[in-house]
């Protein structure tokens, strides 16, 4: 099986028409990770001559320095090296997903023109570090997938439909649970459609290291001070805090926006990280990686919904094979903010959801 990767790449050019200087970027990402410009250069195998040589170019592309050394202190990006790597890591954060698809639509095809292998199995799903993660280990197994990062409502839609086999749903845990899936209902089949269990996961405030504002509950977000980054409308995230803040009297107009609206949980972090926003509502994964602070607001089921007759089929017999490894378990429960306690497991709606007869009757 082949496998496509398509990366998100980006350069700068002087006013001359001088590009950036090739890996000044990876060097800069990883002084920013190691804050010592020796440890980046053996991370990326660069020799420290070569790595100073670069950040001499882009001194002289600029005018101003990218790195200042501090004896005993290692090293420290400027203003302008942490706005670089900002827009390394938003570029990454919003277009990857788009990408991903993108790569996996054209996997697909090459395998359809080279072999005679059955047709893979459709996975339409929100973007999450589970999914990613699943879809790391099917890529291993050489378990072809087509998989497309859609938001809860569009890929139920194409679940009944018959456009995908398996639809990716996250509801949260407790008071909302009824609210948010009478909002799917209409996309449901509750006799005949299955949970498929992913992993359970925090969702909640993600804010600047030390969360300077001491923003710690909804109602934070309503301050002038505040700058939020929303996500776009009818993601799960959006459908749940605008519901919470209802619940509490307050509209998610009244919240003070960026004037975007940001894709992914990955996203929304990168843009708190570059101190563009003070707030966002988010994913405690991408929080940790982003050396961000994250308030825990709540707990969500993240599970996929396939039809009864598919569970027989081979393709998601080798998936579910994959689920309920102890390895893939493992390697789930080291996500920051998820718990991997039932992956795998198979429920009818009413089993896995006890609003289900409330909202299905």
């Amino acid at each position: 099986m082949f496998k496509v990767q398509i990366q998100p790449k980006w350069t700068l050019h002087a006013a001359d028409g001088r590009p950036l200087p090739p890996k000044l970027i990876d060097l800069l990402l990883g002084v920013h990770a190691t804050g010592s410009l020796a440890a980046a250069c053996r991370d990326l195998d660069l020799s420290y001559r070569y790595a100073w040589g670069l950040l001499q170019s882009s001194r002289a592309l600029f005018g101003t320095p990218l790195l200042r050394m501090t004896r005993g202190r290692g090293a420290r990006l400027t203003a302008l090296g942490e706005r670089l790597v900002w827009a390394e890591q938003r570029i990454a954060a919003r277009l990857a997903p788009t990408l991903d698809s993108l790569a996996s639509e054209v996997e697909v095809e090459l395998q359809r023109a080279l072999t005679a292998q059955a047709a893979p199995q459709r996975l339409h799903a929100a973007h999450g570090f589970a999914v990613e993660t699943l879809r790391r280990f099917l890529d291993e197994a050489g378990t072809p997938v087509d998989l497309k990062y859609r938001s809860p409502g569009e890929a139920l839609s194409a679940l009944r439909s018959g456009d995908c086999d398996l639809a990716g749903v996250h509801l949260p845990i407790g008071e909302f649970e009824r609210e948010i899936l009478a909002l799917y209902a209409d996309r449901i089949d509750p006799l005949n459609d299955r949970v498929l269990h992913l992993a359970t996961r925090r969702i909640g405030l993600v804010v600047a290291a030390g969360n300077p504002k001491r923003i710690r509950v909804l109602a934070d977000l309503l301050r002038e001070d505040v700058r939020f980054i929303h996500r776009q409308p009818g993601s799960g995230a959006r459908l749940l805090l605008e519901r919470m803040l209802a619940r509490q009297g307050h509209s998610i107009r009244e919240v003070r926006g960026c004037g975007i609206d940001e894709l992914t949980h990955a996203a929304v972090a990168a843009y708190v990280a570059s101190g563009m926003a003070d707030a966002g509502f988010g994913l405690e994964t991408p929080a940790r990686r982003y050396g961000l602070d994250f308030v825990p607001i709540a707990s969500e089921h993240y599970f996929f919904l396939v039809r009864a007759e598919s569970l027989a089929t081979p393709g998601l017999a080798e998936m579910l094979a994959i689920l309920r490894s102890e390895r893939f378990r493992h390697e789930l429960g080291l996500l920051p903010g998820y718990d991997a306690d039932r992956c795998g497991t198979v429920q009818d709606l009413y089993e896995a959801f006890p609003t289900a007869r409330a909202v299905f009757g």
